[in-house]
């Protein structure tokens, strides 16, 4: 994914509009998430900041951001906002400016995109892949397999992304295990800048690594008790909440054997070509990650998905997998993704 085949696409931008976005979650919590529209010669580009905490977004919505007008490339345009401050206040948490960032600058691609009228396919030179994914939920307070069995009613070949806690019991492992839809356990050992993180816990880690055998497992915490038996498991060790660009790569417990690609983590296009990129000279299995998008975020991560890791575990579920209620007819992996003829997102 070669930055420079996209850094000089030229860009025209008269103007701006924020659109602010709320839904409940089967998660418990109510997103918001705001869309940023960049208008230029008649024709719209968007994308979607997903920062987590409401407060953030409402300030957003009652201030005036500094005016971006102009003729601009893709990667001049990236340079105006590194020195532009786009929170008015806050941010409640430090990764959220990544979050933001990425969702002017999608915005801008996929306006540049449509203004040569070519699309993210073209530019790259790769043609999308029906794109396979796993339905990320948690289980409840006290956690329970009911909506796993819920979703293998809808989907009996359903695949899972699941965030283990300290309350998971030995029943309960035993019988998610059964199932053999449990594709990936997130132990979110690294947020710890957020509410859902979970501390390193060697009881519950061997636990899951003796259950699920062939699961992937994301972000553990490495301590003292944990760290010997993860480097025995390394092959399936999978990195998400580190990875900001491709020097982050190099910084972690072990040799990266899986990535989980979130372009809004990442921040900007360079940084996430430079992830994706160094992930495929060296041979990483990557996976694209997604953030409880409510709009066009959503069909973004699809398209990247659909592009440049298709046969991954992708974390990209249709959204409304993301419902409290699990749907009646839910579509099913793998999915084939509309990659617009011009641009990033369908219109």
């Amino acid at each position: 994914m070669d930055y420079e085949r996209v850094a000089d696409l030229p860009v025209t931008i008269d103007g701006y509009e924020l659109s602010q976005h709320d839904r409940h979650t089967s998660s418990g919590f109510e997103r918001v998430t705001t869309t940023v529209t960049l208008r230029g010669e008649g024709l719209v580009g968007r994308g979607e900041d997903v920062t987590y905490d409401a407060e953030d977004h409402h300030a957003l919505a009652a201030s005036a951001l500094p005016a971006l007008a102009g003729e601009y490339t893709i990667d001049s345009f990236s340079e105006t906002l590194s020195e532009m401050n786009l929170f008015p206040s806050g941010p409640q948490r430090p990764p959220s400016r990544r979050y933001r960032r990425w969702a002017f600058e999608s915005a801008a691609l996929d306006l540049a995109l449509r203004q040569a009228d070519r699309s993210l396919a073209d530019v790259f030179e790769r043609d999308p892949d029906p794109v396979q994914f796993v339905v990320s939920t948690r289980l409840g307070e006290p956690p329970t397999i009911d909506r796993v069995d819920r979703l293998r009613e809808v989907s009996p070949d359903v695949a899972l992304k699941l965030d283990p806690t300290a309350d998971w019991t030995a029943a309960l492992i035993d019988d998610l295990a059964e199932t053999e839809a449990v594709e990936i356990l997130d132990l979110k050992g690294q947020y710890a800048h957020a509410d859902v993180h979970q501390p390193a816990n060697p009881r519950l880690y061997e636990q899951l690594l003796a259950a699920f055998p062939e699961a992937i497992i994301e972000d553990p915490a490495f301590s003292e008790g944990t760290a010997s038996r993860l480097r025995a498991h390394a092959d399936r060790l999978s990195w998400d909440v580190p990875i900001t660009d491709a020097s982050s790569l190099s910084t972690l417990p072990v040799d990266p054997a899986w990535i989980n690609v979130k372009p809004s983590r990442i921040g900007t296009i360079e940084a996430l070509c430079g992830v994706i990129s160094y992930c495929t000279d060296h041979d990483i299995s990557m996976y694209g990650g997604g953030q409880f998008e409510l709009g066009v975020g959503r069909t973004q991560i699809q398209t990247l998905a659909a592009l440049f890791y298709p046969t991954g575990p992708n974390d990209v579920a249709p959204a409304v997998y993301n419902d409290p209620d699990v749907p009646e007819s839910p579509p099913q992996s793998p999915l084939d993704v509309d990659v617009p003829e011009s641009g990033f997102t369908p219109t």
